[in-house]
């Protein structure tokens, strides 16, 4: 028997030695009633966990709820299921569940499940007063206590006999379950009250409570509709003191006092504060009849009335006529005026406020003081009327325009001018034509006898008209011409040889500057290239000028160009012409007059070359005699010269003819030449030399002849001196007659 009371317990011993092992099956959670419930009604969560272990016993573990991820509830237990209770479940209650178990180091949580809670719990209504007044207010609190924030509320004014919705409000609280609004009281406010609603944002739902109606609230009129009273009763006709009253009557229990407005139409006609009437008075017109309208009104409220008054006219609206509106000085300005029926009245004439008749009837000889607007006044006892305006216009007839222009200075091409055109006399408004070659080109109208100011670019000389025309019946008055010279400036230069860019030397030498269609006079100004200063300078009324050289030669040989400018060229912007190149060669006859310049020189070398070598050989010959001669007195003066006269005779050599240094042969220097046409002149030369042999006492004299030979004049020395052309002689009279002498061009 111990054996078996000892064999369970040495088991026990035995499993207790022994770690125990476990293991989590299963979790899962189950909603009850389900996972959608109404608003108010209990909820319960399952958590359902399955546990596997060595022990005989279900191991301790924890159990957590959670609802969007937030801890909701937790519970150690050895228990499955173990539950967690959510009583008169509300919108907030509403989410995604899920739960967790935890054992040791083993957890396992379940699925997520949605929880969804229908509806809103039925609101509160509460009113601050059930008795209110028109124009007071009413104090509404709705609230959902049982509910969280946030919570929007919909709360609305209705007519208990007509059921209407007078006005509504919304608002979303969102730190509170409750709204308080402020509802006016209108006028036509008699019992009301008001309904309320609550809707809450639950997930992507929105889920709303019941409507709840508050009590009723009775409502009381702070003043009568207002009342019209009108004076005298019955027909009205012009003439009557007309009263126009509207009345109210306000309660001891209004706010604030109303204004009592009376309206034609939109004009304002009377106005009272503080009082219970307000009161219109006017002798009556016809232009008196119409709607009236009174309002009284507070801050809040405004009640409104109408009536119609209709008055009878006494006589109708006068009537103004004249036999024109629109006369020239000095005609019959005839004015009258009538009333259909021809009732006796009294009538005046006005100009403005001026009476200028005390009769039916207005006659006078218009002059320009009487243009202005005329009106009519007929009076039958109180009764006065006022015609309708008729505009009269006197026109004074226009003086001769003016006309002038304001350049003080002479106008240049394309600068602009003002023309100014004025009629000192006349009506305005006064229209304006300018005329430019008999040609209208522009027209102004000036509404005072100011000039019209005109503005025109001339680029020619031209002459200008001014027209006026006004409301006279003349016709147009015309100006004096006005001339205007326009000064065109040069813009063009051009610079040419008459005849052609190279010269003969001795030729005449004309270059011309012309320029294009400009005003005179026109400065015009020659010049060598690289020069700064002009070498001739000519002022003429003409589009072009001439510089001439008489005989050209060499020192004229370059290049030329020329400017041009008159008044209307600046300084800094006168036109240069183009760069001309000239060229000057030798006339024909001169250069073979230099060439036989060159061939006499070349033979008069020649020939003094061969008369020195004839004479060094005769004095070669002489030398061995004269050394064998005895010694000899010296001689006088006459036979020295004898002696001198007779050796130089015999040493004077052929003139014409060389020697021939290898046959002391004479030949003649011409042989087997043309005959040379010259004319040949001989020069006698003393030579005298001094031999030395014969000391101080003798001297040699020997006589020379050279020759010179003169050209025959040529045909070019003969044209040089002929006639000048005809077609030369006419260009040398184009700058003023005459060209300019040569000295004088080239001291320029």
């Amino acid at each position: 028997m111990w054996l078996g009371v000892l064999l369970p317990f040495l088991l026990c011993s035995s499993l207790e030695g022994q770690e125990n092992s476990f293991t989590i099956n299963s979790i899962q959670m189950v909603i009850l009633p389900g996972p959608q419930v109404q608003n108010g009604d209990n909820l319960t969560l399952q958590c359902i966990v399955d546990i596997s272990s060595t022990s005989y016993v279900t191991p301790q573990h924890w159990v957590l709820f959670y609802k969007d991820d937030v801890l909701l509830h937790n519970v150690s237990s050895t228990e499955s299921p173990e539950s967690y209770f959510i009583p008169h479940a509300r919108v907030y209650n509403a989410g995604i569940y899920k739960c967790t178990v935890i054992l040791n180091n083993k957890e396992k949580t379940t699925s997520e499940y949605e929880v969804t809670v229908k509806g809103v719990s039925s609101p509160r209504v509460i009113l601050d007063k059930k008795e209110a007044i028109e124009g007071g207010v009413v104090m509404v609190y709705c609230s959902v206590p049982e509910e969280k924030a946030p919570v929007h509320f919909t709360i609305e004014k209705v007519e208990l006999e007509t059921k209407n919705v007078k006005q509504k409000r919304e608002k979303t609280s969102q730190n509170q379950n409750s709204v308080m609004l402020e509802f006016t009281v209108e006028e036509q406010d008699r019992l009301i009250y008001f309904l309320c609603q609550a809707s809450i944002i639950s997930g992507k739902h929105v889920e709303t409570s019941e409507i709840i109606k508050s009590e009723l609230v009775t409502v009381r009129e702070s003043f009568s509709n207002p009342k019209f009273n009108i004076q005298p009763e019955g027909m009205i006709i012009e003439g009557d003191q007309l009263n126009i009253q509207c009345t109210i009557q306000v309660t001891h229990m209004a706010p604030a006092s109303p204004e009592i407005i009376i309206q034609k139409g939109k004009a304002i006609v009377a106005h009272r504060k503080q009082t219970n009437e307000a009161t219109y008075s006017v002798m009556a017109m016809v232009e008196h009849n119409g709607n009236y309208t009174c309002k009284v009104e507070t801050s809040r409220i405004s009640k409104v009335s109408s009536i119609v008054v209709n008055i009878t006219e006494l006589f109708s609206k006068p009537k103004l006529e004249s036999s024109a509106t629109s006369l020239d000085q000095g005609d019959i300005l005839d004015l009258w005026c009538s009333i259909p029926g021809a009732p006796p009245a009294n009538f005046t004439i006005q100009k403005g406020d001026k009476i200028v008749s005390l009769a039916q009837n207005f006659t006078t000889k218009a002059s320009e003081w009487d243009s202005g607007a005329y009106t009519c006044v007929a009076g039958i006892g109180k009764v006065i009327k006022k015609s309708n305006t008729v505009q009269i216009t006197v026109c004074e007839m226009l003086s001769k325009p003016r006309i002038s222009y304001d350049s003080k200075s002479e106008v240049i091409k394309g600068q602009t001018i003002e023309v100014n055109c004025q009629s000192i006399n006349g009506t305005p408004p006064i229209t304006y034509y300018l005329l430019k070659t008999n040609s209208i080109l522009e027209s102004r109208t000036v509404n005072s006898n100011e000039p019209a100011v005109f503005r025109d670019n001339p680029t020619e000389n031209a002459e200008y008209q001014c027209m006026a025309d006004n409301c006279h019946s003349h016709t147009e008055m015309i100006s004096e011409l006005l001339p205007v010279k326009v000064i065109v400036p040069v813009n063009k230069v051009e610079l040419s040889v008459l005849s052609k860019e190279v010269v003969e030397s001795g030729k005449e030498l004309v270059l011309r500057c012309s320029v294009n269609k400009a005003s005179t006079p026109i400065t015009y100004k020659f010049y060598r290239e690289k020069e700064v200063r002009p070498f001739y300078e000519v002022v003429l009324n003409e589009t072009q000028g001439f510089w001439l050289k008489t005989q050209a030669s060499m020192e004229q040989e370059g290049q030329y160009y020329c400017t041009a400018s008159n008044r209307a060229n600046f300084a800094k912007n006168i036109p240069q012409s183009n760069v001309l190149a000239v060229r000057v060669f030798l006339a024909p006859w001169k250069k073979g007059l230099i060439a036989v310049v060159v061939i006499g020189v070349i033979i008069a070398v020649l020939v003094l070359g061969a008369r020195y070598y004839f004479q060094k050989k005769a004095k070669a010959k002489q030398m061995p005699v004269e050394m064998s001669r005895p010694a000899v007195p010296l001689l006088t003066s006459n036979n020295e010269k004898m002696l001198s006269e007779s050796n130089t005779e015999a040493n004077r050599p052929y003139v014409g003819y060389n020697e021939d240094i290898g046959n002391h042969a004479m030949k003649p220097i011409n042989e087997n030449k043309e005959p040379l046409t010259l004319d040949v002149e001989y020069t006698e030369v003393e030579v005298t030399s001094l031999e030395p042999h014969e000391g101080l006492g003798r001297r040699g004299t020997e006589t020379v002849y050279s020759e010179i030979r003169k050209a025959n004049p040529g045909p070019q020395q003969r044209w040089s001196q002929a006639q000048p052309d005809p077609q030369e002689h006419h260009l040398q009279n184009l700058n003023s007659n005459r060209f300019p002498e040569v000295s004088d061009a080239d001291n320029h």
